[in-house]
Formats: structure tokens, sequence, C-alpha cells
């Protein structure tokens, strides 16, 4: 976690001192930079610690400078300078510094670095001194799937939004206009006139920019009245109807420095002298991170309150009734590391970040997904799903304090690509998913269906009707994951239906669904019926295409049809008329089987009576038929074997008409 953010950072008590083990040389330079360090003054120590550093022989004082790299390792890795923190760590190894943990913080750094498979060689060497450790764990985790996360990449569009000569984080719109952005910067503009001990810059001011008519943001400004002081001002966050402000404050009368949440009234433009938020009597302890639930009922926020998972958790309290409500999210958000900065953005969608959860690196972004508690089970906890929000959201670097906009955009912060450590302040976009489907309604000669309508129902709730183009094309919007019944109806037609499901991959895509209406009153070709030679037993394959006739005749409950069989030229009319007509028959007893009513369906045996016309759909297949062609014994004698094969296998058909759609049961 990057230290110099004083205001968001627990320090002074949650810093564990990190003592140097050394005896009669420990002089009252070094004693100053160790006091400073257990202060929390990074800067200031890291400063100490590389005068002494250069200060001693390479091979007389090998073991002192060993422990003064670690040391300023240590200041550097907390002021989020990883690749000197490396630089440092690497020298108190050369050094043979003893320390069992410096392994594990130079490959922490090395993580920070974007080195992830030097880190993980370095996780690995401390966890065979300590293979329970779980730092190390969650570290190694996190270098193992950073590639991975690399590679996959996310919908998110991320650029720079805004970056002083000095650290700019946190920002939050006012209210839900979005015409105001507070932010916390520590730029020489900043009112305070003491520099922080931990960064070495100003101490941190509260600032603002405002959108003009054109959506246009002005130059930052800082917040006027007696919001801004010398202490340390950090995180802010609004109510919201926006005229409460809660904000983070470092308040240091001696040490240890303390981190408290305060809260300022708006009056017209101006914000009121801040009053301490009390939280608990608990003075020991540090609060950070405010962050205001939707419906103004519950204030976030990060502390190292005693009775957490370890580390700073993240918290509620009842802003209006604290007592008995203060309450620690649990396990499955809060781990031994440390969550920080919540951000409240639906009563499902919790953002935070977090060093425990294996990340990219520092802190990463994640979204925390309320599941919907068990119905059986009156006394069931909440359950959330945790998920690493991904590139390019996160980064070998810190990113943290997430806030939203308009739909999937808004901005964060971020060390990223800043050597010094210091935060910068990002945009991103999420752009919609493009998902269609698309497709076209045609009757069974592959000709548009004229005036057709087609309806779409999701399980998500929605409802969409369109008709198709004259050319019978039709395109529908659509959402990932959703299951959705299409139905395609036009006058004169049997109505169609089709069942789609989206994918739930997060990428633009196109699906194709095409409908073939029946005409009513004209002979509908069955494909796929199939007999042995001279039978009339239906054969396996040909149920397939029957049980899609089951089911639109029960779509179709009124509908009575002729079923008809159709035979080549080869044989007698007397023969072949005998022949399909039993085939027509195993068809009707076939439907009677599977439900419907035998008073709906009317067998025909037509034999070679009726040759079959080409159409459109039949000259695709059969290009050497022109389309209009009648198929009859004579025309067939003057074409060649394949061809003859070909008519003849046009001709061997089974055709269904609706005779009447008023049937009564």
């Amino acid at each position: 976690m990057f230290m110099r953010r004083i205001l968001y950072i627990m320090v002074g008590v949650m810093l564990a001192s990190v003592a140097l083990s050394l005896t009669s040389c420990k002089g009252p330079k070094l004693k100053d930079a160790d006091e400073a360090y257990d202060r929390g003054e990074y800067y200031d120590a890291a400063t100490i610690y590389r005068k002494l550093y250069n200060r001693y022989n390479r091979k007389q004082d090998a073991w002192l400078r060993g422990e003064l790299a670690f040391q300023l390792g240590m200041c550097h890795l907390k002021l989020n300078q990883g690749n000197r923190a490396t630089a440092a760590f690497q020298n108190a190894i050369r050094y043979n510094y003893e320390d069992s943990t410096t392994l594990l913080r130079l490959a922490q750094s090395q993580q920070r670095e974007g080195q992830y498979a030097a880190a993980i060689k370095s996780y690995n060497e401390y966890l065979d001194m300590f293979p329970d450790d779980w730092e190390a764990l969650a570290g190694i985790r996190g270098c193992e799937l950073a590639p991975q996360w690399k590679e996959e990449g996310s919908r998110y569009i991320v650029k720079s939004f805004y970056s002083s000569r000095r650290a700019d984080y946190c920002p939050m719109y006012l209210d839900k206009n979005m015409e105001y952005l507070y932010f916390t910067s520590t730029n020489e503009k900043s009112t305070g006139e003491l520099r922080s001990e931990i960064t070495g810059t100003k101490k941190g001011d509260i600032y603002f920019f405002k959108k003009d008519e054109k959506g246009v943001w002005s130059r930052p400004e800082v917040v006027d009245g007696g919001l801004n002081t010398e202490h340390d001002e950090g995180a802010a966050a609004f109510s919201p109807d926006g005229m409460t402000m809660y904000l983070a404050r470092a308040v240091r009368q001696d040490w240890p420095t303390t981190v408290e949440i305060y809260t300022s009234s708006r009056s017209e433009a101006k914000w009121g002298a801040p009053q301490k938020f009390e939280i608990t009597a608990d003075t020991l302890s540090n609060y950070s991170d405010p962050a205001v639930s939707p419906d103004g009922k519950w204030l976030y926020f990060a502390s190292d309150i005693p009775g957490g998972q370890g580390g700073t958790d993240i918290w509620r309290i009842n802003i209006k009734d604290k007592h008995g409500t203060l309450e620690n999210l649990g396990p499955q958000i809060n781990t031994k590391g440390n969550e920080r900065f919540p951000n409240v953005r639906t009563d499902s969608l919790l953002y935070f970040a977090s060093d425990g959860h294996p990340g990219m690196g520092g802190l990463d972004l994640f979204v925390a997904k309320l599941q919907p508690r068990d119905e059986n089970d009156k006394m069931s906890l909440d359950r959330y799903v945790v998920e690493n929000m991904g590139v390019p959201m996160n980064s070998s670097a810190d990113d943290f304090g997430i806030t939203f906009g308009q739909g999937e955009s808004g901005l964060f912060s971020s060390n990223r690509g800043d050597a010094r450590g210091y935060d910068h302040i990002f945009s991103f976009i999420k752009p919609d998913l493009q998902i269609w489907i698309s497709g076209y309604v045609v009757d069974k000669d592959d000709e548009p269906v004229p005036n057709a309508v087609i309806r779409i129902v999701g399980d998500d709730g929605s409802n969409q009707k369109t008709a198709a183009k004259p050319d019978g094309s039709f395109r529908f919007d659509l959402q990932r994951g959703v299951k959705y019944a299409m139905l395609a109806s036009a006058d004169g037609y049997l109505n169609a239906r089709q069942e789609f499901v989206s994918d739930s991959v997060e990428e633009d895509a196109e699906y194709n669904v095409d409908f073939i209406l029946a005409a009513m009153f004209k002979a509908q070709i069955i494909e796929n019926i199939f007999y042995d030679f001279d039978k009339a037993v239906l054969r396996d394959e040909s149920k397939l295409a029957l049980d899609s006739m089951v089911m639109l005749l029960k779509d179709h409950p009124n509908i009575v049809i002729e079923m008809a069989s159709h035979t080549d030229r080869i044989g007698s009319q007397k023969y072949n008329q005998g022949l399909s007509q039993r085939r027509a028959q195993s068809v009707v007893d076939y439907l009677v089987e599977n439900g419907i009513p035998r008073e709906r369906l009317k067998p025909a045996g037509y034999g070679k009576s009726r040759p079959k016309t080409v159409t459109k759909r039949i000259h695709s297949q059969y290009p050497q038929f022109e389309e209009g062609v009648t198929l009859t014994e004579e025309f067939i004698k003057g074409l060649s074997k394949e061809d003859k094969e070909a008519a003849d296998q046009i001709n061997r058909r089974t055709e269904f008409t609706v005779l009447d759609t008023d049937f009564q049961y």
C-alpha cells in the first residue's frame, strides 16, 4: 500500500515497526531514521537511510549496509516506488542480510513492477522457509493470474483524466447530476504550509472540477472556507442529496498520527468547518475511506478496528442510528491483507480495493456481487462473489478509489507509470455490448414472407416486436446470457417458433436465426422422410422431422391437414398409388401415437400422378433444373442418368396441405 496517502492509509499504530538489530553502532542519525520509519514518515526516513548507506564501506560494513538497504527498501515499498524497492532488497540480499522477510518484500516489489516470473521465484524461495505464509501464497496466485488477465483483457477502455505534478486521487461526484467532481491532491497550490514527512510533498487538500454547459470540465479549484486545514484532508464522499460531505482527515497532535472521519455541511456553495463523526470510542484505531450507500442510510469505511479479518477491513455503520449497527462485511470481502476504498453502487454491487485478494500487484480493484439468499434458510448470511476487475482497470501498481458516472463509465486512481509513486486520476468506460439476432422469414420455397411479424420474449422480462422488411429480413438487439422465445407469424401462414440462448461471453456478437413458414392451403414438403425400398415402414431417421410436425400441429390445434405421399415414375400407377397410400398412413399413425387426434389427419397417396414443379428452393439445391419446370415422366426420359436419379428423388416426397383452420374438439 502506498503510505504517502496518509489520509487513506492507516499510519501510526497500524504499521508494524521493522526494528533494526543494530547495537553499539546505532548512532543518533540512525535512531532518527528508525523513529521516523516507526511514525510512518517514510520520505524522511528514506532520506536518512540513504545517506547512511552511502557512508559505510562496502567490505568492512557489509552487514550494516545490508540492514540499511532493507530499511531503505521498506521505505520505497511503502512509497510505492517498486523499482527502487527492488534494487534495495536485492542489495540487502547481496550483503547477506539475515531478516527472513527480505525475500517476501523483494517478491512484492517485483510484483509491483510487473516482474511476475521473478516474483514467483522469490515467493517460492520464501515459501521454502515458511510454506503456509498467506502473503506469499496470495502473491504467487496473483502473479500466475496476471498474465492471463493481460491476455484476456476486458471491454474497459482506460484513459488519463487528470494529473498534476504531485498526487491526485479519490475522485467522487457530488451528486447524481455529476456537474461537480471532487478529489484530493498534494499539489503545490494546497493550502497547508507544512511538507508531509511521509511523502515529501505538501499535505493533501480537497479540490473540485465543475462541468460547464458544453460538458467541459473547468480547471481544478481548491475548496475554500474552513474545509482544508494544515492537516491532511483525504478521500471524500457525499450524501445522496450532495449536502453532506464525509471526509477523512489525518491529525497529528503528537505521535502517532490517527486518521478519522469528519462531516461537513454545505450551505449554498460553501462547505462548513468539519465536525468529527464518532464511530466508536476507540481512539487508537483509524477510520478512513468513507462511502455512503445510495439510500443514504449506511456509511461504509475502512478501519483497523480490532475484531476484523486482519490489516484494514471494510466496515459499515448506520448513519442515523449508530448504536449496535457497526458491522464488518465479513471474510468473503475482507482478508488478512488490506481492503480499502469501498464504493456502494447498488444494493448488490460493492466495489473496493484490496491487496489481500490475488491481484496484479499493490492494490487492485474488485467488485463484490451479492447473491440471492436461500429462500429456505431465513438465517442465511449475505453471500458475495468477489471478482478482480482485470486489465486495464488493474495494473501492477496501486489501483483504487473508483467512482461511477453514467452507465459503465467513471473514474479511479492509479500510480501506474509513475516512478515517483504519485497517483493520478484515470477515466474508464465499458462500451455497451453490441449483440444482435438477425435472420429472414421465408416460405418453404425460400421466398420472403410478406408482412411477417416477429416477436421475441426474454427470461429477463424483455418483450420486443418488429415487422420483417420486404426482403424478409429482421434484426433485434439482445442482452447477453438471456434465454429467448421467438415467434414468427404472417397472414396465410402457419406460425413458427424457436428458442435461443445468447452467449454470456463479453464480446460483440451477431447471431442468425431464420424462420421458414408453411403457407396454408398449399402443399408443403416435409424434409427428411425416409422409407426402405418398396416399403411403407418409417425409418428411424424420419422421426426427427415428424417430431417437428407434431410440434407444429400442437402449436396450431385448430387446423386439419392432408398428409400426402408421392412416388417417382418407376412402376405402375396402381402399384405406386397403393404404396404411397400406405406410406401416408404410416406418417399419420406416427402423429397419432404422439398425441395428434386422428380426426385432424387425412392420409392420401398420389403415386406418380403429381410430379413436382421446380421451386426456387429446389433450384438452389439442384441448379440443373430450371425454376418452373415440372418433372414429368416425359421430361425425365431426356435427362442423363445422374439427373434422372435426382429428378426421381425430388418426386419422391411427403407433403402436407392445410384443409381447414376451424377444427373443434
